[in-house]
C-alpha cells in the first residue's frame, strides 16, 4: 500500500504528507458533495446547538453531519492512527466498510509537490470543519460555505485545504514550509501586491453575526475611513484576504481552531500571517480542550505588525487587562 500509513500497531508510524494532502483534498471535496446534496433537499434537518456567546443562533444541519462522516471517517480509513479533530461528533462509530477509501494521489499535487516529507503520526493533528458558515448555509447564502481540512505538525499549521462546494468555487490548498501552492491559490494571490500603506483606508472583513461590535473596534483602531465588509465563514474571509479583495480579516470574539487552521496554513505558505489580535501565533496541538482560540483573529497578507500595533491595544482596553 503506497499510503505511508504504516502498521496498525501505532508506535513508529510515519505518514507521507504528500499522500495526506491528496487525502485531505479528496475528503474536503467529498464533504462538499454531501453539503451540496443535502442543501437540495426540502428539509435540511436544521437544529440548534444553542446560542453563541454573542447571542447568535448556532445551527447544525444534516449537511454538517453528512459531510463530517465523509471527511472524518475518510481520513480515519486512510490513516487509522491519526488524531482527527472535527467540529461535529458522531453518535456512534461509522462502519468503515461503508466509507470510500480516499485517493492517495492527486494529479495537481503530483505536478506541484516535488518532494515528500514523512512525519511521525503522533506529531500530527488534523483539524476538519465539515461545513463552515452553517448559518449562511441555512439561509442559502451559499457563496460563503466551505469545507476545510488542516494538518498541524507539533501544533504548527502546515497543510491547509479550503473547498467551496457551490458555484464552481474550487479548492484552494497550500503546504507551508516548502510553500507548495495549488493553482487556485497562485492565481488568486497573484495580484495581491499589498501596496496599501495607509491603514486608514483599509478594507476589513468581519463576521456577519456580530459585525457591529467589530466595526466599532476596527474604526477606533484604524480610523473612520476604513471599509468594513460583513461576511460568513472564516474560510471564505481568509480566502478574500489571500485574493487581495480585503486587507485584513478581524475577529474579536471566541473562535474554534477548525475555523482558522486551514486559512492559517495557506497564509503561511504565501508569506501572510494569521495570529491573535495581540499578534501571538495560534497553537493547533490536537489535545483535549485546545479547540478554542480566545484571543481574537487577525489575518493579513501584508503589514501584519502595523495592524497588531493598532488593534492590540484596543483589545486590552476592552478586556480591561
Amino acid at each position: 500500500h503506497p499510503s505511508g500509513r504504516g502498521s496498525a500497531a501505532g508506535g513508529g508510524d510515519e505518514v507521507s504528507l504528500k499522500h495526506l494532502l491528496a487525502v485531505a483534498i479528496d475528503v474536503a471535496q467529498q464533504g462538499g458533495s454531501e453539503v451540496a446534496r443535502v442543501r437540495k433537499l426540502a428539509d435540511i434537518g436544521e437544529t440548534s446547538k444553542g446560542k453563541t456567546r454573542e447571542g447568535a443562533n448556532d445551527p447544525k444541519t444534516d449537511g454538517d453531519m453528512a459531510s463530517h462522516r465523509a471527511m472524518y471517517w475518510g481520513i480515519k480509513k486512510a490513516f487509522p492512527n491519526l488524531n482527527v479533530i472535527s467540529e461535529e461528533h458522531d453518535v456512534e462509530a461509522e462502519d468503515l466498510n461503508k466509507i470510500k477509501l480516499p485517493a492517495f494521489t492527486n494529479e495537481e499535487v503530483d505536478s506541484i509537490v516535488t518532494e515528500d516529507i514523512l512525519v511521525p503520526a503522533e506529531e500530527i493533528s488534523v483539524w476538519i470543519d465539515p461545513l463552515d458558515a452553517t448559518q449562511e448555509y441555512t439561509e442559502s447564502l451559499l457563496q460563503y460555505v466551505t469545507t476545510m481540512v488542516c494538518v498541524a505538525i507539533k501544533g504548527s499549521p502546515v497543510i491547509g485545504v479550503i473547498h467551496k462546494p457551490f458555484n464552481d468555487g474550487g479548492t484552494a490548498w497550500a503546504w507551508a514550509g516548502p510553500d507548495y501552492k495549488s493553482r487556485s491559490v497562485l492565481r488568486d494571490s497573484a495580484d495581491n501586491s499589498g501596496l496599501i500603506s495607509d491603514l486608514s483606508k483599509s478594507r476589513i472583513i468581519v463576521s456577519r453575526s456580530h459585525s457591529g461590535d467589530v466595526e466599532a473596534t476596527a474604526k477606533e483602531g484604524l480610523g473612520s475611513d476604513i471599509t468594513v465588509t460583513p461576511a460568513g465563514g472564516a474560510g471564505y474571509k481568509t480566502w478574500e484576504v489571500v485574493k487581495g479583495n480585503q486587507d485584513a480579516y478581524v475577529h474579536t470574539t471566541l473562535i474554534k481552531k477548525w475555523d482558522i487552521c486551514a486559512g492559517n496554513a495557506i497564509l503561511n505558505a504565501l508569506g501572510g500571517k494569521l495570529t491573535t489580535l495581540a499578534g501571538d501565533i495560534v497553537d493547533y496541538a490536537g489535545v483535549e480542550g485546545n479547540e478554542k482560540n480566545e484571543g481574537g483573529v487577525l489575518a493579513t497578507m501584508h503589514n501584519h505588525q502595523d495592524y497588531v500595533d493598532k488593534l492590540a491595544a484596543l483589545m486590552k482596553k476592552k478586556s480591561g487587562k
